[in-house]
């Protein structure tokens, strides 16, 4: 019985210290997004900038729903906040789970956490200041003279949260390149070996991304095979391989 009430405590606490961290992730959210809402239009006018700067002089990007004008610019508030807030938010994942996992552990889950999140975010600045400066100003080049080019707001937003996801996926890269290695799923050898198909990979998971011009399929791409050498580099330098003349020696001994 006092084993039984042991666990039954040990369950309710970690419900509780639960239900207290997503409390905590949820003030915090609330506390981020609202000056972010109140400079909702301002930050529209931020992500909308890559767009306005490849449109015609004096042209305006317009809005087909009701209460898109409204909506759109609220929701990239509310995005905004998320991101503002990630680090608090992560903290309080790592709080709850931390005192759960061994010490070899902690010393490798904070690294890729925090690795992986900058390099999501590194994939979203990269898409908006560079590849977005390709994608549009070619669109707008190939547009015909009897086109006005008047993109949706909601359509936009649409199309610029699609590509900051596919390029902050794509900048994961190199986590996911080291991870395999040290979960030992695949050879650091099998993936130097396999390194032409990876670019080809690259290439063909580019060109179903990215808008179907050459510039933002190789604005994706060439990052792309970029960060896959710079995994095999941190997965040779960071993750321990095992050294193939000791096992060539112990195969030999018991073969003896």
């Amino acid at each position: 019985m006092n084993e039984a009430g042991g666990a039954q405590e040990t369950f309710i606490s970690h419900l509780v210290e639960l239900r207290d961290r997503l409390l905590n992730c949820l003030y915090a959210l609330l506390i981020v997004a609202l000056p972010c809402v109140y400079f909702a239009p301002q930050l529209y006018d931020i992500l909308a900038a890559p767009m306005q700067a490849a449109l015609p002089q004096g042209t305006k990007m317009i809005a087909t729903g009701v209460i898109a004008p409204f909506f759109i610019p609220v929701k990239v508030a509310l995005l905004v906040a998320l991101v503002i807030a990630l680090p608090y938010l992560l903290y309080q994942i790592w709080a709850f789970v931390a005192p759960g996992l061994y010490q070899h552990e902690k010393k490798v889950v904070v690294p890729l956490i925090i690795s992986s999140t900058l390099l999501f975010a590194v994939g979203i600045l990269f898409c908006y200041f560079v590849v977005f400066k390709f994608v549009f100003a070619t669109i707008a080049q190939f547009a015909p003279q009897s086109i006005a080019v008047a993109p949706d707001i909601e359509n936009y937003f649409n199309f610029v949260l699609g590509m900051f996801f596919a390029f902050g996926v794509a900048f994961e890269t190199p986590v996911v390149v080291v991870v395999l290695v040290a979960a030992g799923i695949v050879k650091l050898q099998t993936l130097i070996d396999i390194r032409r198909y990876a670019i080809v990979g690259a290439f063909a998971i580019s060109a179903v991304v990215t808008p179907p011009d050459a510039a933002s399929m190789l604005a994706l791409a060439i990052p792309l095979c970029i960060l896959y050498e710079i995994g095999l580099l941190c997965a040779r330098l960071f993750v321990k391989q095992p050294d193939s003349a000791a096992q060539g020696e112990g195969g030999e001994e018991a073969g003896r």
